[in-house]
């Protein structure tokens, strides 16, 4: 199985609070001349400081620890095969429907199948989704004219590429606490 995001998240977790601890320490003061010092007192050091690129990486991994601590009921994809996902710890085989915390499996196995009767559920949920991400499979197929229709008329945007990155945008997305859903085909599936 593949996790979702590629193992890049776990190098940074465990490698940036290293980095941290290590930039923590108290930087050499510098020696300024009294001529500078008197030009430059933003400058002179009050016990550790920060650059601003190191308030940046401080912002990075406090992001990283937020987007680690969900709620319990907030869907989570954790990753994929050929023929399903892998959602809050779960693995669910075939196609999966996503409209905020509800996961449900859905019907369709191949990009032709998914038709506006496939998608009807969108007509009574409320809130509306802003967007609807549809997981194409393998590879970023086609979306019906008629499909794309009935998606607008629902009020929705629609975004359609592949699973793996509609499993990751779906999290992002979810994660903003914006409303979001997601039709999601497995991985495997090349038409």
């Amino acid at each position: 199985m593949r996790g979702i995001g590629g193992g890049g998240q776990r190098a940074i977790t465990s490698t940036l609070p290293k980095l941290i601890q290590s930039l923590r320490r108290e930087c050499p003061k510098p020696t300024l001349t009294p001529t500078a010092k008197a030009a430059t007192p933003h400058l002179q050091p009050q016990g550790s400081f920060l650059l601003p690129s190191l308030t940046r990486a401080f912002s990075l991994y406090d992001q990283i620890n937020l987007i680690d601590n969900l709620p319990d009921d907030q869907l989570r994809f954790q990753g994929y095969t050929d023929t399903g996902f892998t959602v809050n710890g779960v693995q669910y085989e075939g196609s999966l429907l996503c409209v905020g915390s509800f996961l449900m499996s859905w019907a369709p196995a191949s990009i032709s199948q998914i038709t506006p009767d496939s998608l009807s559920i969108f007509q009574v949920v409320r809130p509306v989704p802003e967007i609807l991400i549809v997981g194409c499979g393998r590879n970023v197929q086609h979306i019906d004219p008629e499909l794309r229709c009935f998606i607008r008329s629902t009020g929705m945007k629609l975004e359609a590429i592949d699973s793996r990155n509609a499993a990751s945008t779906y999290n992002i997305l979810n994660e903003e606490g914006r409303i979001v859903a997601a039709a999601l085909l497995p991985y495997g599936v090349l038409s």
